[in-house]
């Protein structure tokens, strides 16, 4: 059994690295923890907050998001990974923010203290939020 393991990060490509980067600032709090590039060009960069870190690539030429993928539910049928998830504190609170922002609630799940919501980021990636129960 392995010991000491802690979850790192959550990775995704967009299409627009400073903007989606920003949004994460803005909406959700994440300070940016670095930049770099790899070896091919890709622009890079680690997001932070709390110990939570989301990782972004920019690449050349990408392939755009299939539809399936905008949608909890229709994304299951795509073996793969699906969305990174959070808890917040306060749900009603998150979601009013949210909504006050005019970002869209895309599904909400669940009753009572067990409730989550999704969004997409501004990169259209599928993103969920919790209660805390």
């Amino acid at each position: 059994m392995t010991t000491g393991l802690a979850f790192h990060h959550a990775a995704m490509s967009v299409a627009d690295i400073e903007a989606t980067a920003s949004w994460y600032v803005e909406v959700l709090g994440f300070a940016v923890e670095s930049r770099f590039i790899i070896p091919d060009g890709t622009k890079a960069m680690f997001l932070e907050r709390e110990g939570l870190r989301i990782e972004l690539f920019q690449v050349e030429n990408p392939k755009p998001m299939p539809e399936e993928r905008l949608s909890p539910r229709a994304d299951l049928r795509t073996l793969g990974n699906k969305h990174p998830a959070f808890t917040v504190a306060d749900y009603d609170a998150f979601r009013d923010d949210l909504i006050a922002r005019g970002i869209p609630l895309i599904l909400e799940v669940g009753s009572g203290t067990n409730r989550g919501l999704f969004i997409h980021d501004s990169a259209g990636n599928v993103l969920e939020f919790l209660s805390r129960p």
